[in-house]
């Protein structure tokens, strides 16, 4: 683990080191080049939660490395990982990520241009999914950082990225798997195959 990676504060295992990491840090990606200050807010899809302002660290920022509404599915080995799914899923690559997107949304990945706001780490705390952070106090971003040519980004950072037509049939192996994952966006996917007409 990297030496100042605040491992301990996290209640999840955090996903492995990639090349290229940096120092620990706080990110907001967007699409959107007129950030900067961020207020609290209650997400649509969760109207029961408290309005928060949310944040992902640097280990875990090439999951947003994607246009915003990309589905797409990331996966890791854990301590707790089994052989079997170690061989399964990684057997046939030398990483220790996967990143996995639908062909679909492969020219949206290539034009995309994301912009990475550095957010002050005083006010946040970790939230119990490994990697966010959040707060309940408006935010003013200290830096923004240009972030294209994501799969020159993801080759760089030894991260392994797929193209499928269909991310369904990974994504249910995954979901009965010992690896560590995160899914963003599935709703946003094709069909699954096996709903189809």
């Amino acid at each position: 683990m990297s030496a100042d990676y605040p491992e301990h504060l996290l209640a999840r295992e955090p996903a492995p080191p990639y090349a290229g990491e940096g120092a620990f840090a706080l990110w907001h990606f967007s699409e959107d080049p007129s950030l900067g200050r961020f207020l609290p807010h209650t997400p649509a899809t969760n109207p029961q939660a408290p309005p928060l302002v949310w944040a992902v660290d640097t280990r875990h920022a090439p999951m947003f490395w994607f246009p915003r509404d990309c589905p797409r599915g990331c996966i890791w080995p854990a301590s707790k990982t089994s052989a079997e799914d170690r061989e399964r899923f990684f057997g046939q690559s030398d990483t220790g990520r996967i990143h996995v997107i639908e062909a679909g949304w492969l020219d949206r990945l290539l034009a995309c241009r994301l912009y990475a706001y550095r957010l002050p780490t005083g006010q946040f705390r970790p939230h119990e999914v490994g990697g966010y952070w959040v707060t309940d106090q408006p935010v003013e971003a200290i830096e923004r950082v240009v972030v294209d040519d994501l799969v020159g980004r993801h080759a760089r950072a030894r991260i392994e990225l797929r193209i499928t037509p269909s991310i369904w049939p990974f994504w249910r192996r995954v979901a009965g798997s010992t690896v560590g994952f995160s899914g963003s966006r599935l709703g946003n996917a094709a069909p699954h195959p096996d709903r189809l007409g």
